[in-house]
């Protein structure tokens, strides 16, 4: 898209986490996409869109935006898991291309079906996993291209946290309709990375609990995972977890990469940062750096301090629009959002039956 052209007008549809933390704000930093409407129901909410988007129009209800499909260019739904295929489907009968918050459905099945719908339709349908442009994931790509590692063994990814009182909400319900639970959440990132390195899976073995005094969905559960190529993944997604582990620990057959903390645009989002007008975004401090060594222990000063390279979630947004105005390659299409639910799926079965599942 040239400095010229009209930018593409994104329909937001809901204004929860998702919407207001993450879509709206990567939106208006994208050059060449604005957000022209966000629909909400919520008075709150709708304040709070004026709050930070005065020129962006609200829309109560999905029908009324697509009842002016034809003044759109993109709709980005960011409602609760279970409205995720209806309205991807509404939207694709309008005729928009679609971005889908992960996971995109409830099934792989579900998410295959939205797929051949968008590809008959002859438009994009997009998922959004941003977790592929995390900081430290960037930065184990980049060694594993490298040969650092050497031959990939067993790749260790943690999503924890502590959040030992409930919340509330549609995400802890263990109403199955909702599809909340951490599995289903943190665990469609944990796995797509999985997935994105080191390819497909033939086994799922998976412990899922629920820990917390009330909680009805699983809040502390482990993947394992043995992909095609002989890698195994351990994954871990909890909000029930004291002391945190690294968020990833790779060992290969020449070294091993550890690495501590969180990508940090999450928080900065959430603090009212965006990435279009804040300096060294993606950015970590020195002391955070992952350490690249063999035989040594990283809490000790062991290994080689590895530089992380800057987490960049305008990228996924970026590539949505090369997409839809210069033929570019969807970031994260259906079918791969897919695979990664075969795996959710059987985690699920897994856990269920206390059985290791073969795909």
């Amino acid at each position: 898209m040239t400095a010229t052209a009209t930018p593409l007008r994104v329909g937001l549809i809901g204004y929860g986490l998702a919407g207001s933390v993450f879509h709206a704000p990567l939106i208006a930093a994208t050059e060449g996409l604005t957000l022209d409407t966000v629909v909400t129901s919520n008075p709150e909410r709708q304040k709070q869109v004026r709050a930070e988007f005065p020129d962006v129009g609200i829309a109560a209800t999905p029908d009324e935006l697509f009842a002016r499909a034809a003044e759109l260019d993109l709709v980005v739904i960011a409602s609760p898991n279970k409205t995720h295929v209806p309205l991807a489907g509404a939207a694709l009968d309008a005729g928009l291309p679609v971005v889908v918050d992960k996971p995109v459905a409830g099934t792989a099945a579900e998410a295959r079906e939205l797929a051949a719908r968008a590809e008959a339709r002859g438009l994009l349908l997009s998922v959004f996993q941003n977790r592929r442009w995390d900081n430290d994931f960037r930065t184990l790509q980049a060694l594993l291209a490298e040969g650092e590692l050497g031959d990939a063994w067993r790749f260790e990814s943690r999503f924890e946290r502590w959040r030992p009182q409930l919340k509330g909400g549609w995400r802890e319900s263990g109403d199955p309709a909702e599809i909340g639970g951490l599995l289903y959440d943190l665990g469609s990132h944990v796995v797509d990375q999985a997935l994105v390195l080191f390819g497909p899976v033939k086994q799922v073995y998976a412990e899922s609990d629920i820990r917390r005094d009330g909680a009805e969905a699983d809040d502390d559960t482990f993947i394992a995972l043995t992909h095609a190529n002989g890698v195994r993944s351990h994954l871990y997604v909890s909000a029930t977890t004291a002391q945190l582990g690294p968020r990833f620990r790779v060992l290969g057959s020449k070294a091993g990469y550890v690495k501590y903390g969180l990508d940090p645009q999450e928080a900065a989002l959430r603090e009212g940062k965006r990435p279009d007008t804040t300096a060294d975004w993606g950015t970590e401090p020195e002391e955070l750096w992952g350490r690249l060594g063999a035989g040594e222990s990283p809490l000790t000063g062991g290994g080689t301090p590895v530089p992380t390279l800057p987490g960049d979630y305008s990228a996924y947004y970026a590539a949505v629009n090369r997409a839809l105005t210069d033929g570019g390659a969807n970031p994260v299409t259906a079918l791969e959002a897919a695979a990664a639910l075969d795996v959710l799926e059987a985690a699920r079965r897994s856990a269920r039956d206390g059985v290791a599942v073969t795909l």
